[in-house]
């Protein structure tokens, strides 16, 4: 006899990939037909049958469909590689914080990111395009490991006319590549240290490896910048969603559900 199991939330369900992007050689974004409630900095879990689950960051904002970029680095995220237009992805979500935009409306904004951590602040990004009005001056510091490597590239020339928008690369394979918009070599945080001046009106949103986080921390910290001023991203391996596995703990919390989005002193509590 079958025994029929409800898995409730845990339950993904097929959305069909209306449009797909290869954004680098390692990296890809796919548009879903799936109308969902959601805030920028939160995630939603993709399946491979067979194999496995993978938490994947939504880097759109919109109530008519999901974007995600997904990086090719293990068995999962290959497999969804091999995915088309036309095809269905089993998801669920999302789940997460988010960053608290409507309490930080009327500040200047520092959006910093390193490789596939720019891909969530592309929802900030939107986010902040569709309320423009409630936000002041946006800095977008982007870092990567080289322009080919770069995501979103059709979208910084836009970006750069909003806003400001500055750019570095780990390595300059070609003096004159024209593969992104403006950027020269060296490092996300040479940005920071050069272009940041003060802390006045002003929040960080910071998102990447981890190396880069601390460093960028560092550098705001001595620029005067008030942990309750910074917001990150914490990435850990997470399962479940919703803190039953116990996966992501840390430091007392669960990143799944605790964050991974967090207020820097809220993340630094013991």
């Amino acid at each position: 006899m079958k025994i029929k199991v409800d898995i409730g939330p845990y339950k993904p369900e097929p959305k069909k990939i209306i449009s797909y992007k290869r954004e680098a050689p390692d990296s890809f974004t796919i548009r879903l037909d799936w109308q969902i409630e959601h805030g920028p900095g939160q995630f939603v879990f993709c399946s491979a049958p067979g194999i496995g689950e993978s938490a994947i960051s939504i880097c759109s904002d919109s109530r008519n469909y999901v974007d995600l970029n997904i990086r090719e680095v293990g068995n999962v995220t290959n497999e969804l590689g091999k995915l088309q237009v036309g095809d269905e992805l089993l998801v669920r979500g999302p789940y997460g914080t988010q960053y608290p935009m409507q309490d930080l409306k009327g500040n200047d904004f520092l959006i910093i990111g390193g490789g596939c951590g720019v891909a969530p602040l592309r929802g900030v990004i939107k986010y902040i395009d569709g309320h423009r009005e409630d936000f002041n001056d946006i800095s977008l510091f982007l870092g990567f490991r080289s322009p080919e490597d770069a995501l979103f590239k059709d979208e910084h020339e836009d970006w750069d006319k909003r806003h400001k928008l500055f750019m570095k690369f780990d390595k300059m394979e070609h003096e004159n590549s024209t593969a992104c918009y403006t950027g020269s070599q060296g490092f996300v945080t040479d940005l920071v240290k050069q272009e940041v001046h003060d802390n006045t009106n002003k929040i960080a949103i910071v998102c990447g490896p981890p190396i880069m986080i601390d460093k960028t921390v560092e550098i705001l910290r001595e620029k005067g910048f008030h942990d309750d001023q910074i917001f990150l991203s914490a990435e850990r391996l997470m399962y479940c969603g919703m803190a039953r596995c116990g996966r992501c703990m840390i430091r007392g919390k669960y990143t799944c559900v605790d964050g991974s989005v967090f207020r820097l002193d809220h993340f630094e509590d013991e």
